[in-house]
């Protein structure tokens, strides 16, 4: 049989070479890869930007915008109330200062738009008096009340407890700011112009005392806020 003759010498530290070399290469590679998996994964930083947030509107401060005599007659009827007062009345159901009520359409053209009127309300030689509640609560029984486009009166009716024949027919609702327009603002009572006073307890269409509509509804009287001040909306 045929013999082959070994390999040169310098061949075979060649190849020796080559073998440490490649064993060498898969150690590291080995040691970057364990490396690699234990390293610490870079934080991030949490955004810096501010959430915004929501601005609460400063409480309306009850008697500050009224004149000597609407001063006389709150402090009279806070008087009557205590010791919950205009005060107390304000921060509970207007804290934010928007106040709205609602009137026929037929009303609104004769006794708004056609004398060009500049306050709300009925008016005498101490001012203009309008009955308001809080905005919220009356656009809610608006929304609620409408079916295919159109209000329904019973359903405005029975939310405000107020008779739905006060409802009928297009109405106007209008919504004022009294922090935007300071305003006097305060209980109602039994002398304000157009105040019908209750006669008995099942009467619902009159006024009691007390800062609530004989439905349970809040109240307030707001006295001369301009026409051109209050945001409008027709309600089909």
């Amino acid at each position: 049989m045929p013999r082959f003759a070994a390999p040169p010498k310098n061949l075979r530290v060649l190849r020796f070479s080559m073998l440490r070399a490649m064993k060498t290469l898969r150690w590291l590679t080995l040691v970057f890869l364990i490396g690699c998996a234990g390293a610490q994964k870079p934080t991030t930083t949490p955004s810096t930007t501010p959430t915004p947030q929501e601005v609460t509107p400063p409480p309306v401060v009850a008697g500050a915008a009224c004149d000597v005599h609407q001063a006389e007659v709150l402090k009279q009827a806070d008087t009557k109330a205590a010791p919950y007062g205009t005060a107390q009345h304000l921060a509970k159901n207007f804290a934010d200062g928007k106040v709205s009520w609602l009137m026929k359409d037929t009303a609104y053209q004769n006794y708004v738009v056609k004398p060009a009127a500049k306050d709300w309300g009925r008016c005498d030689p101490t001012g203009c008096y309008v009955f308001t509640a809080p905005a919220a609560k009356i656009h809610e029984a608006v929304e609620h009340s409408m079916v295919n486009g159109h209000h329904d009166p019973a359903a405005i009716g029975k939310a405000l407890g107020l008779p739905a024949a006060n409802f009928e027919g297009t109405l106007r609702m209008m919504t004022f700011d009294l922090n935007k327009d300071p305003v006097c603002a305060r209980l109602p009572v039994d002398a304000d112009p157009g105040v019908y006073a209750c006669k008995t307890p099942q009467d619902t269409d009159c006024f009691k005392f007390g800062g609530y509509t004989s439905g349970g509804v809040p109240e307030l009287m707001v006295i001369n806020a301009p026409v051109d001040k209050t945001a409008i909306e027709e309600v089909q």
